[in-house]
């Protein structure tokens, strides 16, 4: 099943790249894009998605922008995951985000693969906030990320290729290798690293700056 996706922003030209990218995904369906709250909230309220992912400051619209838009979107749709994908970096605002229910956020300057494992992140239930900015909260991961954890080439290729959207069955077919293998590599690597949830699983990736491009 894919995970679907309505994307928002005010500059056509990254909605555009974004879009594209992510279509390429087999994990993800983009069902909605949105350039001003107006045109968000006819979407959120008309069509199914699983995620939103959404500039924090987009003028332009009767419902305004930032945490206005926000708590309207999560009192219209609670079930609705929501991402903020800003150029802002404010701890302060992080934390006022989390506090609104917001499930994550995500600076513009990361790469596309950690766009990539938020969405898939928030979708499996886990939150997805930068670490210097929020305090409390317990992410389930007993592993510090920066002591090091010896994985086996394998086990580190089947990650990456994971964390990328790809399933078990695709890394399997592109690997050539049975899907026994990479499930049992994956659990291998996810028990090295005291992970026990796939959500937890991306943010660890998240936090120690794996991707599918290292």
């Amino acid at each position: 099943m894919k995970i679907r996706i309505i994307l928002a922003d005010d500059h056509p030209a990254l909605l555009a790249g974004l879009t594209h990218e992510l279509a390429k995904l087999p994990t993800l369906e983009i069902v909605g894009t949105a350039e001003d709250s107006d045109s968000l909230v006819e979407l959120i309220n008309t069509t199914e998605a699983d995620v939103l992912v959404t500039d924090y400051v987009m003028p332009g619209g009767k419902y305004g922008d930032g945490m206005g838009l926000l708590a309207y979107i999560r009192r219209a749709r609670p079930k609705l995951k929501t991402l903020v994908f800003t150029t802002l970096d404010n701890p302060a605002l992080t934390q006022e985000l989390a506090k609104l229910g917001v499930n994550g956020v995500l600076g513009k300057t990361q790469h596309t693969s950690q766009l990539i494992s938020a969405i898939h992140a928030i979708y499996a239930g886990s939150n997805y906030f930068p670490t210097h900015d929020l305090t409390t909260g317990h992410s389930g991961i007993s592993q510090n990320p920066s002591e090091k954890v010896t994985l086996t080439k394998r086990e580190m290729e089947v990650l990456r290729l994971y964390i990328s959207g790809m399933s078990v069955n695709e890394i399997a077919s592109q690997l050539n290798r049975t899907k026994q293998t990479i499930s049992s590599q994956k659990a291998a690597a996810m028990r090295k690293l005291g992970i026990t949830r796939d959500a937890d699983l991306f943010r660890y990736a998240f936090e120690s700056g794996m991707s599918a491009g290292q």
